[in-house]
């Protein structure tokens, strides 16, 4: 099962591939070793959807908030209106 590094693994992607994953893994014919794999990526497929709507969510909150500037995932005051 490949992986895809981040700079090229969109939210679409992942999610295709999680549920590409869950349909495998449901079927039941999947030796252990590849259930085990496929569990592994999956939850790695998870996080980085959960990352990805996380930002999307801070992106709102700024927008909500009236006020267009730069944003950073992940970083200090992320969300927060910068005192100047």
């Amino acid at each position: 099962m490949p992986e895809e590094s981040p700079p090229s693994l969109t939210f679409e992607k992942a999610l295709e591939e999680l549920e590409q994953l869950v349909a495998r893994m449901e079927d039941g014919k999947l030796p252990l070793e590849e259930s085990l794999a496929a569990y592994q990526r999956g939850a790695q497929l998870i996080k980085f959807c959960e990352a990805k709507l996380t930002d999307a969510q801070a992106r709102v909150a700024i927008l909500d908030g009236g006020e267009m500037r730069d944003f950073k995932p992940g970083g200090e005051g992320a969300g927060e209106p910068d005192d100047a």
